[in-house]
């Protein structure tokens, strides 16, 4: 069974003490996983991963909620992402320009918010500037993101990773060819639409990721998460859909290898 987790983050410093051996554990478990960048810093340890493991990718980009206070620095951040991305795409192991996107829910400041849309539309570029997909990241700003993505062509799409279960959001996220990745909050006990948000996702558009260390899926909330529990993940699926556990597995994989083309 090939089991990919689409967006993890093990360069978060809660797997300091144990990277090295989790790492060669979650291989005997799953296929691979997309290290995602989310910071600067966040983004060369990523790149790093994926150049020391085989089976890791990396993601590059400035997340909403590591945008820096001034336009200024953000251009200077920009350029410094525009670099790591330019310096290692010959590799093959940077996936993706993300995560990136709009997070209302941690911002209220509307002069911040309007950074972040700058952000995100300028990362757009640089995803289209080096024919990659995007990684969006989206909390309670489901029209101006959508508003974006409209206005703004991305030529290789991409992912709502951890994707709200908003049914607007999924409905003109697919409308637009992107796809669906979900993680542990379908399988809460609390998410009374995922069964419905998952059943509008076709499987050709369909991923599954954990978001580690965050989000742990039941059984195992409260706990550190790892990509060896995206088959919580896949289980919820297959329940949904009345497939296999297999089944989601080799859907998702053959997703995850043709979004960001990991052949």
């Amino acid at each position: 069974m090939k089991l990919f987790d689409s967006h993890a983050h093990l360069d978060d410093e809660r797997f300091n003490e144990d990277r090295e051996v989790l790492i060669s554990q979650i291989h005997e478990e799953i296929e691979g996983f997309v290290s995602a960048g989310y910071s600067l810093e966040g983004s060369k340890k990523a790149v790093e991963l994926s150049k020391k493991y085989e089976y890791i990718y990396a993601t590059c980009g400035i997340s909403p909620n590591d945008i820096p206070q001034t336009e200024e620095e953000l251009w200077i951040m920009l350029k410094e992402i525009k670099n790591l991305v330019k310096e290692n795409i010959e590799n093959k192991k940077i996936v993706a320009i993300g995560e990136i996107g709009l997070d209302y829910y941690w911002e209220k400041d509307e002069d911040k918010r309007i950074l972040q849309r700058k952000a995100f539309i300028e990362q757009i570029k640089l995803a289209n500037e080096f024919n990659l997909p995007i990684v969006i990241h989206t909390r309670e700003a489901v029209m101006d993101t959508l508003d974006i993505l409209k206005k703004n062509k991305v030529y290789k799409k991409g992912v709502f990773h951890c994707c709200p279960l908003n049914r607007e959001l999924v409905k003109e996220g697919l409308k637009l060819g992107f796809y669906i990745s979900f993680a542990g909050p379908v399988t809460f006990k609390n998410s009374k639409n995922a069964n419905e948000i998952i059943s509008m996702v076709p499987n050709d558009r369909i991923l599954i990721e954990t978001d580690s260390p965050y989000l742990s899926p039941e059984p195992l909330r409260g706990k550190r998460n790892d990509p060896r529990n995206v088959k919580y993940i896949a289980r919820k699926i297959s329940e949904v859909k009345g497939i296999t556990l297999e089944e989601v597995a080799d859907i998702t994989y053959n997703n995850a290898k043709r979004i960001f083309e990991t052949y």
